[in-house]
């Protein structure tokens, strides 16, 4: 069976920890949806618009094998806000992987407790702002079914441990060497 991906975008979200997982992801055969929380054209933190396939609103009645989400302070920020993003969060990891970058490790899991005895990292300083929370200083960090990574210079990294942990490690490797990585 393939593989389903919910991305979800915020306004503010960070543009490489978006795209390159998309544009990755969708290259192995899964089965992407980009969902936006508040409309279907989300705005960047650096002004690129991205279109999504669908509103979060119209996708919480589907099981995904992953939930994908990208940093970006203010973007971060928007997704932890959102009654509806923690609910998609709390409900793929259930049964699914939960892979969050930069700033929304910290920002959004925070709150959801699926950070509690597991190896994370994220964006350099933003363990301030989950009490208790300590960041490992590296680029990806994949713990059972949490996958997290430290910033925009990861995003590959990144990618490549959400496909291997829903494909395999070949498939990993076959899209790594496909972009040349």
């Amino acid at each position: 069976m393939v593989p389903s991906v919910l991305v979800i975008l915020a306004e503010g979200f960070e543009e490489v920890e978006a795209v390159t997982p998309i544009d990755l992801l969708r290259r192995s055969g899964a089965k992407v949806v980009v969902a936006g929380l508040d409309d279907l054209m989300v705005k960047g933190s650096h002004g690129l618009v991205v279109g999504c396939d669908r509103l979060l609103s119209e996708c919480m009645d589907e099981v995904f094998d992953c939930v994908v989400l990208p940093g970006g302070g203010k973007g971060s920020q928007n997704l932890a806000s959102s009654f509806s993003v923690m609910e998609a969060v709390i409900k793929t990891a259930q049964t699914g992987y939960v892979a969050a970058i930069c700033a929304a490790p910290a920002v959004v899991l925070g709150k959801t407790g699926l950070l509690e005895g597991k190896r994370v990292t994220g964006y350099p300083s933003t363990e301030e702002l989950c009490p208790g929370l300590k960041l490992e200083n590296e680029k990806v960090i994949t713990d059972d079914r949490l996958i997290t990574a430290q910033a925009a210079g990861s995003a590959l990294h990144f990618s490549l441990a959400v496909i291997a942990a829903l494909f395999d490690q070949k498939t990993a490797d076959a899209i790594a060497e496909q972009v040349k990585f």
